[in-house]
């Protein structure tokens, strides 16, 4: 749900009735309380809550304290604007970055942000898992310029820097196929190993990088780009271990995930990735998320319990 449709719906809340518009009756949301609850009622020109609706009751349970914690926010840093029409995703992922850059936690990524003269599309892949996804919304990206405390971001799309938090007395290296554990570094510090990241498909500076004699380990998706990344990225660095995720997998089709495994009535040809690259229990896995279409977040997984158990201090 974009913002301006809450927001619509809290002055429905408040009024009883607002004017028609067709960015709010075509919401899905909207139309569920329109066509299939009747909480709804549109009118030629207007939308009214009608006799007897538990309009009311809805909107307490599922939207007012959304709309409470968005308004704060946009209020708060100067991001409510007549024409903000952030999706409530959007929003929270900037709730996020905001408290993780209060904490500190982003300092280091930051200041490489800056050093590498990070492009849009590099900061889209950071914190939203898509590259593209921040093409053409430049309110959104002023929105994490301003939150970042960063210039205008350059519109370039090739990125070829190496995302470092160091470690003074690394025992270890994790290369993170996404960014999110290197927001939270705190809960890999006790065990002194180094976090990086390449950036999804962006390997190029992984060519001759300096691994400084410690054991590398590689933690993705365990979806078809996360296990092809692997087979890029061990081509580069030989000497690099895939960790077996400990988390649960999810559907592709509930998540709405973008990444697909091929051939998937043939689970055994494992997506025509390269088989020699995984032990029998890695094909296995793979096999089992291929027959059931499923696939496996990687910061869904408890990063300190796989250190623990898998890499080698």
């Amino acid at each position: 749900m974009k913002w301006n449709v809450l927001k619509d719906m809290q002055a429905l809340y408040e009024c009883g009735k607002i004017k028609r518009k067709p960015s709010f009756v075509d919401d899905p949301n909207v139309d569920h309380l329109i066509n299939s609850t009747k909480e709804l009622c549109v009118l030629r020109k207007e939308v009214i809550i009608p006799e007897n609706s538990t309009f009311r009751q809805t909107y307490d349970k599922l939207y007012r304290e959304k709309f409470a914690l968005y308004s704060s926010f946009l209020k708060d840093n100067g991001l409510e604007k007549p024409q903000t029409r952030f999706e409530h995703t959007d929003i929270e992922q900037l709730i996020e970055i905001k408290a993780q850059m209060d904490s500190g936690s982003l300092k280091s990524l930051r200041e490489q942000i800056l050093k590498a003269n990070e492009t849009v599309r590099g900061v889209s892949f950071m914190f939203f898992k898509n590259e593209k996804y921040l093409d053409e919304k430049e309110s959104l990206v002023d929105a994490i310029e301003k939150i970042l405390q960063v210039p205008e971001l350059p519109s370039g799309k090739d990125k070829q820097y190496l995302y470092v938090v160091p470690c003074k007395s690394a025992k270890a290296i994790l290369l993170c196929e996404n960014l999110y554990f290197l927001r939270v570094p705190d809960r890999v510090k006790q065990y002194n190993v180094e976090l990086w990241f390449a950036g999804g498909y962006n390997i190029g500076m992984l060519e001759n990088v300096d691994t400084r004699n410690l054991s590398i380990y590689y933690l993705c998706d365990w979806d078809y780009d996360g296990l092809r990344i692997f087979d890029l990225v061990k081509k580069k660095i030989p000497q690099i271990e895939l960790l077996f995720p400990n988390a649960t997998p999810v559907s592709i089709i509930k998540s709405e995930h973008d990444s697909h495994w091929k051939n998937s009535h043939i689970p055994h040809e494992l997506s025509n990735l390269n088989k020699d690259l995984f032990d029998s229990q890695e094909r296995q896995l793979i096999e089992l998320l291929i027959s059931s279409n499923s696939w496996i977040v990687e910061e869904s997984n408890d990063i300190a319990e796989l250190i623990k158990t898998k890499v080698k201090l």
